[in-house]
């Protein structure tokens, strides 16, 4: 049990589960079908690979700590899942544009911005910008990293699972403000996961002088001076959501778990914690919050 916890976790297979499941939520909270099965299986391998590939190329991989060592010791394992998942991804992609070909040219140029703006960032996150130097890149800016993450994450489980769906049905994508909404109250949560995460890189980040958060502000401000208040804020927006669309009081219950639970974790890390508790506590809110988000709509069925 414990080696399939420690595989399940590290080898990033848990976070495309959570970008399955927040996509799935996605649906569910504005009320529009589901997307095809091989969307999310396509979702789910391109997120597990983009992560893997990124860790390993991080100086992080060669650090001494369970993750790495992990790595390490099933580097033939990760080699085959990367191989798998790859080649999953590429055959997904060339069903799925088979099969949507004739929806997929009619995209407008405001669509095609959508869907390419949040690989871009991605791919400007680890890669180059100007001026081309191999470590200029979004990654360096210690303060906006969170930011980018989050914005990329909200993208792929706010945005996409819309386009592909209208894609689908055969017309245009045409958001309305509640989508918008539900977009940026995604991206204030996600980003506050982001923050709490880069408390465990503070010695590597104050070593390579990449002024992060807790590393700008220290522990004790960037719990109660940023994430707190950013935790007020998307609580807001989440409330300006649930009214907007004149929710019952049950289902804004459920809805706020996530909230609840993510300022009571915000209060735990003023202690030490080990990689695991952000792997699966941290990072696990993104779970609970996309439960709770599909619980909230299925108890009004």
């Amino acid at each position: 049990m414990n080696k399939f916890v420690h595989s399940f976790f590290f080898s990033n297979y848990f976070y495309g589960c959570c970008v399955v499941a927040l996509s799935v939520e996605t649906n569910f909270q504005l009320s529009t079908a589901l997307n095809s099965a091989f969307y999310y299986l396509l979702i789910f391998a391109a997120s597990v690979v983009y992560y893997t590939k990124s860790y390993t190329s991080e100086a992080s991989y060669s650090q001494p700590n369970q993750r790495a060592q992990w790595y390490r010791m099933n580097q033939t394992k990760v080699l085959y899942s990367q191989v798998i998942l790859s080649i999953t991804a590429i055959v997904l992609s060339a069903i799925l544009l088979y099969q949507q070909h004739s929806a997929i040219k009619q995209l407008t140029r405001y669509e095609w911005n959508l869907i390419l703006i949040f690989p871009f960032t991605a791919v400007l996150y680890y890669g180059s910008i100007p001026p081309k130097n191999p470590t200029h890149n979004l990654r360096s800016i210690g303060w906006l990293k969170p930011f980018v993450i989050g914005f990329v994450w909200t993208g792929v489980v706010s945005i996409y699972p819309l386009i592909f769906e209208a894609i689908e049905s055969r017309k245009h994508f045409e958001p309305h403000w509640l989508a918008w909404m539900f977009f940026l109250k995604n991206f204030i949560f996600i980003s506050i996961l982001c923050i709490l995460f880069d408390i465990k890189d503070y010695a590597a980040d104050h070593n390579s002088r990449l002024k992060t958060f807790v590393v700008r502000l220290g522990l004790r401000k960037t719990l109660f001076y940023v994430i707190l208040p950013m935790a007020l804020l998307s609580f807001i927006s989440f409330i300006i959501f649930t009214i907007s669309r004149h929710l019952p009081l049950s289902r804004i219950l459920v809805n706020s778990i996530p909230y609840i639970l993510l300022i009571t974790v915000t209060w735990s890390m003023q202690r030490r914690k080990s990689i695991l508790y952000y792997l699966a506590i941290i990072d696990g809110l993104l779970l609970v919050k996309a439960a709770c988000g599909i619980l909230g709509v299925l108890l009004l069925k």
